[in-house]
């Protein structure tokens, strides 16, 4: 082995160790979904008659290490996923803009791919397979401004495999995308939530240190030379270099590519920018961008108050009410979560078919060494949307931010009215052991 490669071996070995102690977050984070290695269920009838049932997958009287998911109609069934690690119900019962309503599938088909499939099921009979979505590690359904039109919240994850050699879980913020169907064909919507995005790019901007910034701007981008630094300097430059690079997506992937391209400038070794702005292209080319149907560049109106539908079980009257709604990226805290702020639009209640009916509530066990949780039941107040997603929640009594945090990855299958998903709110019971 020559000198040159005995240093990029130790270069190398230096990379690995130093990625073992990047915090995980993004590529490794933690979702709530109903069955995963062979442990939760879900049993339900929609309004068309097709029942939906995601479960373990079954040998003889014996439950495997596996899920999978299957439709009941009239005596018939169909194993829609019949083995696979994880297996979620992001959305039952609604309109995808697919022209009959759905059942949406997340799958993940073994522990160690870090991605999903996003599979979307029609409810008629018999049920059948409409689209496919790929490229993301999650997926949430979300009727995000209460408008009427649900949104796809995603990643492009799959398009960051080794960018740049670094793992993809080193990223907190792999680049998000938000999808629409629109006359069912798939159309990235992500320039209509710049200002989502642009939470997501303060928080990151905060996260850099400026004398740290100045030391990553003199290495050669690449940071090949790492192995003539210190553990804690290869540490930092790494960090900054990963939180730039989500800084540039943030601009890019909301449609404002010249604002892209001035961070990068303002942020990276100068003699490195062109190569790595050509890799962002490439990547951003290969990954969920080129499994649409089209590019919206339309701007979000101002977010002035503005009149939705919404049916109150909790008072059961015809009146006007007000809510907060943030804007919801996939459970994604950055990009804003249930209950956490948001512009306050107007409402009129109504009277609805159906009530909510829950997919998945689960929230989380008290911290180690805390006293036992009380037995009684704390009472919440949610909003949830047309796709099933709760984007308000205020505990009565005592505060609980846990609680409500917990309310980020809670599903429903939504209100109906006259045959249509609405927008609904209800005053439920939670109790410790949810």
């Amino acid at each position: 082995m020559s000198n040159l490669q005995r240093r990029q071996f130790a270069c190398t070995l230096i990379l690995l160790a130093i990625f073992c102690f990047l915090p995980i977050a993004a590529g490794a984070q933690a979702h709530s979904v109903v069955c995963s290695g062979g442990f939760g269920s879900f049993d339900a009838k929609s309004t068309t008659g097709v029942a939906v049932s995601v479960g373990p997958e079954r040998s003889g009287e014996f439950a495997k290490h596996a899920c999978q998911a299957k439709f009941r109609w009239e005596r018939q069934d169909l194993r829609a996923v019949p083995d696979a690690s994880e297996v979620d119900v992001d959305a039952m019962g609604i309109d995808l803009g697919l022209g009959s309503l759905v059942v949406a599938l997340q799958v993940k088909a073994t522990d160690s791919d870090p991605l999903m499939k996003y599979e979307i099921y029609s409810l008629k009979k018999p049920p059948r397979l409409l689209k496919e979505i790929t490229g993301g590690d999650y997926y949430s359904a979300a009727d995000t401004d209460l408008d009427g039109l649900i949104e796809i919240w995603t990643d492009d994850a799959g398009a960051l495999k080794d960018f740049d050699n670094i793992p993809l879980s080193s990223f907190d913020l792999p680049p998000t995308v938000v999808l629409r169907y629109e006359k069912e064909r798939l159309i990235d919507v992500s320039s209509e939530f710049r200002s989502a995005f642009d939470r997501q790019i303060e928080a990151l901007r905060t996260q850099i240190d400026p004398r740290d910034l100045a030391d990553f701007k003199t290495s050669d981008g690449k940071l090949s030379t790492m192995f003539h630094m210190s553990a804690d300097q290869m540490h930092r430059d790494l960090t900054t270099k990963i939180r730039v690079l989500e800084i540039v997506w943030g601009y890019l992937y909301s449609d404002r590519e010249q604002d892209a391209w001035n961070a990068l400038g303002a942020m990276w070794p100068p003699a490195d920018v062109d190569r790595i702005r050509a890799s962002i292209l490439d990547a951003r080319a290969h990954g969920i961008r080129s499994r649409v149907d089209g590019v919206s560049h339309e701007l979000a109106p101002s977010r002035r108050p503005k009149h939705a539908m919404i049916f109150d079980r909790v008072t059961g009257k015809v009146s006007d009410a007000t809510v907060d709604l943030p804007h919801q990226g996939h459970g994604d805290p950055s990009m804003g979560s249930g209950g956490s702020g948001g512009s306050q639009d107007h409402m009129s209640s109504f009277e609805a078919d159906s009530f909510p009916v829950q997919i998945l509530m689960r929230r989380p066990p008290p911290p180690e060494g805390s006293e036992a949780a009380p037995v009684t039941e704390v009472a919440v107040n949610l909003v949830v949307d047309a796709a099933g997603k709760v984007r308000s929640a205020k505990v009565e009594g005592s505060p609980d931010k846990d609680l409500v945090g917990s309310t980020v990855g809670w599903k429903f299958i939504p209100a109906y009215k006259d045959g249509k998903a609405v927008a609904s709110r209800l005053r439920m019971g939670v109790t410790p052991s949810q």
